[in-house]
């Protein structure tokens, strides 16, 4: 079960996530998990886990220093007046934390859901320290693919108004442009298909699907 702990940011903020490791004492790649709209809930706790009984320390960063959304006007209200630049900062200390965290290999991936996929895609061009970064159905206001380095696995669902299929294939063909590698999967579900707490959205199929080509994609990457 994931634990709270604290860290610093890079600009030395006092911040803080949820951490779950693997089972036993053995060394393992790492996992930045990058929050929806919503917070950092019982929702993202269990997606810490869940990475964790797969092999990766895994770090479920906490953007609101404890709130969580109680509906979706909260969470459009918190998300719109998220400090950007301090998420990107909180997540510079989150992928040095567990870069130097005693189980960790050093190995440090990236990803996130909704909110938490559009930062996944903003760190990966704008922070270093990142092997490989699988955001879910989230674009950033700006992304420059050239500063990428970390090869990136994309999930979009073909029925989101937000994340739209021909945004991600524009974003996708810009770092193919750049000499950058990434894959982009389409499923057929509907935004926030990954929840299983909204069973209106949820997906098992293609959550399914998505979450055994993330794994095994960050375990390609960042070992095991």
């Amino acid at each position: 079960m994931s634990q709270p702990v604290r860290y610093p940011s890079a600009s030395g903020r006092d911040v803080g996530g949820a951490l779950s490791v693997p089972a036993g004492d053995a060394k393992a790649p790492a996992l930045v998990l990058i929050q929806e709209w919503w917070g950092l809930n019982d929702h993202m706790r269990a997606y810490a886990d869940r990475f964790a009984a797969e092999g990766f320390v895994t770090l479920a960063v906490d953007l609101y220093d404890g709130a969580v959304a109680a509906d979706a006007d909260e969470a459009s209200h918190r998300m719109n007046h998220l400090d950007w630049p301090g998420a990107l900062d909180h997540l510079a200390g989150a992928i040095a934390y567990l870069g130097a965290h005693p189980r960790s290999t050093g190995a440090v991936g990236v990803t996130g859901f909704c909110m938490g996929g559009a930062l996944t895609l903003a760190a990966a061009c704008s922070l270093p320290g990142i092997r490989a970064a699988a955001p879910f159905y989230g674009l950033p206001a700006s992304f420059d693919a050239a500063k990428v380095e970390a090869p990136i696995l994309m999930h979009v669902a073909n029925r989101d108004g937000w994340v739209t299929p021909a945004k991600a294939e524009a974003l996708a063909a810009s770092l193919r442009a750049a000499g950058k590698q990434v894959s982009l999967h389409f499923y057929e579900a509907d935004h926030a298909f990954m929840n299983m707490a909204r069973p209106e959205v949820y997906d098992a199929g293609c959550a399914a699907e998505a979450w055994a080509r993330t794994t095994a994609f960050l375990h390609d990457k960042l070992g095991r």
